[in-house]
């Protein structure tokens, strides 16, 4: 249903003595890109486009505008102001303009951009965003970040102590796992100095226990089970990791170390309710983000032998070929053998669209929808963007903000949150910035700390876990995270466009399929799964009728000079 606004202007006069016969002549005019009425109590005023009437002098003379089907009052101009109550003194000849707009839609968008950097949760990143709120003179309002950043008054949710997740008795040291028992010491929630840490893990299991420790099947989210998890995975290592006691789960960032981000997340629209798709890994997380669903998959493709086979589920960009609507997959080619030689099957092979059968057919059928990272910025120079875009993260670049897996090639969240800058600033820069929206999110939470359990979730294919190993938690005994009916962790994400509203957070949970969702609904495309069609609109993100940032804002520039190590915490 279109938005509709009614506008009344009052017309105010000072009563003279009605012997004089005093009148003024009131002229109301329409304008704007679609139509209405304006009407008047008493009633003198009927008019479309311009009608005039003599008033007697001393009559209050209420307007009021009605938008027609489709289209919004926008508001008056002239005797009248604003959208509400309008009061004037009629001492001469008055007229007002009554502006009736286009109920605009996701349809002003010509260039819809989306990008997953990798594995961080919301409360890691943007927990503390609220505080940065503050030192910045942002209005305060609700955002559930990690609670100890929260006010003691005003918006909910409001200040709590810093959480906390049970972590190793220290009875119990490396070679010994991880124990969880009443002498187990309170990990809180801290800052992280090191812009790189070892990487946490995300998959299926972990996931699990990171619900609930000691019953991973239960229903009850008790979220207790990040530190073990980081810790007996640490400990298993060979080497084992520095951090063996997984005390990393629980750091987090703030605005000294993503400037950038907390600036983008604060002057733009962001989310509190907003998750991967699977309780899982970046594999089959990805493969929800092209085509809504895993089909079934809980491991990255190829990882046993029960999830050899490619997808056969229709991607977004299939729908997209079949309807005529350009695309292209932007793809960082940095440290592969793909920057030498960038054939379309190389570049392929450093798109998650490989794990489709239908993406094996681009580099022979669509070729020229395989693209580098210097293309994307010829595209934005030459106005030349598709209509939908992808970017796949930089991970060989080590610029995908990923968790680092040695001490030899530490992942320094900083440059790769810098290379999001680039490519975000690059847009707003260019004449394509007008009609576009570029959508950043990240594929899963990575295995760290997050106080809000995954939600329920409609599964998007009925497909039941595929390639769940012998000893997998769900393999011998069922729960409610079972079966694809539940969403993995929040994420970041940031809506950047000129229609993107000032400073907005939404709390309509959703997970990243709804970018799917906002593609098929600007471009009048069928769901992929039942998944994605119960995704809320991203409408809400957006002031389509009156865009805020025409002239975008200039955000600073992303900090890299944060230290990077591996071998200590705090």
């Amino acid at each position: 249903m279109a938005s509709t606004f009614w506008g009344f202007c009052l017309v105010a006069f000072s009563f003279t003595s009605s012997a004089s016969a005093t009148t003024y002549q009131l002229t109301v005019q329409l304008a704007g890109t679609s139509t209405g009425t304006v009407v008047s109590t008493p009633a003198a005023i009927n008019c479309s486009p311009t009608c005039t009437a003599a008033i007697p002098a001393g009559t209050v003379v209420s307007l009021k505008a009605t938008p027609k089907s489709g289209a919004l009052f926008a508001g008056w101009s002239g005797a009248c102001r604003g959208t509400g109550p309008c009061k004037l003194t009629m001492n001469s000849d008055q007229s007002a303009t009554a502006t009736f707009n286009l109920n605009q839609t996701s349809k002003v968008l010509n260039h819809i951009i989306f990008m997953a950097q990798e594995n961080r949760s919301l409360d890691h990143y943007f927990g503390a965003l609220r505080a940065y709120w503050r030192a910045n003179k942002f209005a305060d309002i609700s955002f559930d970040g990690l609670p100890q950043f929260n006010p003691t008054s005003g918006a909910a949710p409001l200040y709590g102590p810093p959480p906390t997740n049970p972590g190793c008795d220290p009875a119990y040291p490396v070679p010994s796992d991880c124990t969880i028992d009443g002498a187990s010491p309170q990990i809180a929630s801290f800052h992280l100095l090191t812009q790189c840490i070892e990487n946490p893990s995300p998959s299926w299991n972990e996931s699990h226990v990171d619900w609930n420790q000691a019953n991973p099947l239960s229903a009850s989210a008790l979220l207790d089970g990040y530190v073990w998890t980081n810790a007996h995975d640490s400990r298993n290592m060979n080497p084992s990791f520095n951090d063996t006691d997984g005390k990393r789960a629980m750091g987090y960032y703030d605005s000294g170390d993503l400037n950038y981000y907390y600036f983008m997340a604060s002057d733009y629209a962001t989310s509190d309710r907003w998750f991967s798709p699977e309780m899982s890994r970046t594999g089959p997380n990805r493969e929800y983000l092209m085509a809504a669903t895993s089909q079934g998959e809980g491991y990255p493709l190829g990882t046993n032998s029960h999830d050899s086979s490619l997808l056969t589920a229709t991607t977004i960009f299939q729908e997209l070929e079949a309807a005529g609507v350009s695309w292209k997959i932007y793809v960082n080619t940095t440290n592969t053998s793909c920057s030498s030689n960038p054939t379309p099957q190389c570049l392929l092979g450093l798109s998650y669209m490989q794990n489709f059968q239908w993406g094996q057919s681009i580099p022979n059928s669509y070729p020229n929808n395989l693209a580098t990272m210097s293309q994307y910025a010829s595209d934005l120079q030459n106005g030349t963007l598709p209509q939908v875009a992808l970017i796949e993260p930089a991970g060989s670049a080590g610029l995908d903000e990923h968790g680092s897996d040695s001490d030899q090639y530490p992942i320094n969240i900083q440059l790769g949150a810098n290379y999001v800058s680039s490519l975000v600033n690059q847009l707003m820069a260019s004449s394509s910035w007008k009609d576009s929206a570029f959508i950043l999110t990240f594929d899963e939470f990575g295995g760290l700390y997050d106080h809000v359990a995954p939600k329920p979730a409609v599964s998007p294919d009925g497909i039941p876990p595929q390639d769940l190993q012998p000893n997998d938690v769900c393999t011998n005994s069922t729960g409610p995270t079972c079966d694809f009916t539940y969403t993995g962790y929040r994420v970041p994400m940031i809506v950047v466009s000129p229609y993107a509203k000032k400073h907005y957070v939404s709390h309509t949970v959703m997970d990243y399929t709804a970018i799917l969702k906002f593609i098929e609904t600007r471009f009048s495309l069928p769901p992929l799964t039942k998944r994605d069609a119960a995704q809320k609109g991203m409408a809400e993100f957006f002031n389509f009728n009156l865009p805020p940032w025409m002239t975008p804002p200039t955000p600073p520039k992303q900090s890299t000079s944060g230290a990077c190590y591996l071998n200590a915490l705090p």
